[in-house]
């Protein structure tokens, strides 16, 4: 399934430019542009669903929000990693997953901030 008028659908497909943290065959994790900490993540089904609890595989993709904090406490040097599950601002399915804001770091640098997460999957 996909959504031609969905930015995230378009981040999928790659017609937008992202920051790419982690891909599989059924989710992305990418960095939020708007980041409220150093290393805020998004990660999103690649089929396009309107809410989380829509995800016929939910333990999959909880399992890959899993994976991801992980990376991100261990790449970030903190112990607090917040998330809230979304569908607002954006009709699709996401889990935001960000550190506490004290999270030492540059929040805008998604491109040094994604390299510490990957290099630590």
């Amino acid at each position: 399934m996909k959504d031609t008028n969905c930015v995230f659908c378009k981040i999928v497909a790659k017609e937008i430019p992202a920051e790419i943290v982690y891909e599989n065959d059924n989710f992305i994790a990418f960095m939020d542009i708007n980041p409220c900490a150093p290393g805020h993540v998004q990660v999103i089904p690649k089929a396009h669903y309107r809410w989380v609890w829509d995800v016929p595989n939910i333990g999959e993709y909880f399992e890959t929000v899993r994976k991801i904090v992980l990376a991100q406490k261990k790449g970030l040097n903190t112990e607090i990693v917040y998330s809230d599950v979304h569908g607002i601002d954006v009709f699709h399915a996401h889990v935001w997953i960000f550190p506490d804001a004290k999270t030492p770091g540059d929040k805008k640098d998604l491109k040094g901030n994604a390299e510490k997460i990957r290099n630590n999957l």
